[in-house]
Parts: C-alpha cells; structure tokens; sequence
C-alpha cells in the first residue's frame, strides 16, 4: 500500500515532462526547417493556445531552446528565432568536427537492429528522393539520421553537446541551400548514412566518429565557397 502514494505523485511530474518534451521538440523542429525564419517572433499567447497549455510551461520551453541559442528573448518586446549566419558558426563548426571523433570512442553504444533497420529505411527514402528533391525533406532526413547516431553515444555529457551543436548550425545548410547544388548534396548525404551503416554493421564503432568527422569538414568547406573565410 505504500508504493501507491508514490506512483500517482510521480504522475503529474511525467505529464508534464511529456508535455515539455513535446513543445519542446515541436519548436524545435519549426526553428530547425526553417518554418520559424530567423527573425520570427514567437507569441507566446498564439502558441499556448496551440498547444492547450499555459504561459508558465510554454516559457520553460522557450527559456531552454533560449539558452541553447536557437531563440533570444528582448525584454518588453518578445522572443524572437535567432539569426542563423555561416561567419558567427565557423567555430562551431569547428568544435563539432574536433568532437565527432569521440562518438566511438567514449562509452559508445552498439545499436540494436531496429536502429539498423531505420537507417536502412532512411538510405532508401533519401535514393527515392533523389528523383525529385526537396530541401525541406532532405533536412528533415538529416534531423532523423542524426538521431540515430546520438543513440550510440554513451557518453551524457558528450551526447549533450553534440546534440546543441548540431541543432544551432542546422538551419545553415538550408539557408545555404539557393546556392547548394542539391543532387549532390543529396549523393553526399547518402554517402555518409551508408558508409556509417556498414561501419556499425561490422561493430566498428569508431569508424562512425570519423565518417561523421570527414562530412561535417567537407559540408563546411562548400558552404564556405560562398562565404567570406573567416579566421
């Protein structure tokens, strides 16, 4: 009899988690496929409305997603997505290709083969899509990619930034997208998802961080054909 106490008081704590979780990631996503362009004010009426909740949590949202420098937030005025420019990201950019390495290196975890299996089934929407290419799509694809190789990363505090990392230089590559040639973008995308494949097909973990190193410095060097280099 006395677990139940604790059971229904832990309740509302994983509701609300859910629920942060999920406005959390829902914005996130907007901001990321640029469906919020930088600049946009984010009304936190509009949206707590959207979402069925209050200001209190919706502002716990927009605090996190604020320090993870995807927003920023002018007294008196509002919150506004953050403007997102290759010259301000270079040294980002940086530290992820000095920290992609480390993937396979710190505590990784082998996936199991339905994390397998959904990248396989990323390869084959990404080769359809080549017919008719979408930036939007493509990204969106990356998003998901990307997710699967955090899960091998047993590292937390390496998981943390990594993830930060990449969602704040995301939305670059479809602003850079007019100026891209996207066929082969999308060729080096589906590069990288099946190099990595056969890397954790044959449990070399390690060969991960590097594939996930090489394209991350040869993504930054096309961008920066079209960008004044920075020092």
């Amino acid at each position: 009899m006395k677990d139940q106490p604790d059971i229904e008081d832990e309740r509302p704590t994983t509701l609300a988690r859910e629920r942060f979780n999920t406005i959390y990631l829902t914005l996130r996503d907007r901001i990321c496929l640029l469906d919020y362009a930088p600049g946009t004010r984010l009304g936190e009426e509009e949206l707590a409305r959207e979402f069925g909740v209050s200001r209190t949590p919706l502002r716990r949202v927009l605090s996190r997603l604020e320090s993870e420098g995807l927003v920023e937030s002018r007294h008196g005025v509002g919150t506004f997505v953050t403007t997102a420019d290759l010259p301000s990201l270079i040294q980002t950019y940086r530290l992820r290709m000095e920290l992609a390495p480390l993937i396979g290196k710190l505590d990784p975890t082998p996936p199991d083969t339905a994390a397998l299996d959904r990248i396989r089934a990323l390869i084959a929407a990404c080769d359809a899509a080549r017919l008719a290419p979408d930036p939007r799509e493509f990204a969106r694809m990356n998003m998901l990619f990307f997710q699967q190789v955090v899960e091998i990363i047993g590292n937390q505090p390496l998981r943390e930034i990594t993830e930060r990392l990449y969602y704040l230089t995301h939305r670059i590559w479809l602003t850079f997208m007019p100026q891209l040639n996207l066929a082969a973008e999308t060729d080096a995308f589906l590069r990288e998802m099946t190099d990595t494949l056969a890397a954790l097909e044959m449990g070399d973990l390690e060969a991960v961080g590097y594939i996930r190193r090489n394209h991350i410095s040869m993504s930054l060097r096309r961008m920066t054909t079209f960008e004044p280099q920075v020092p």
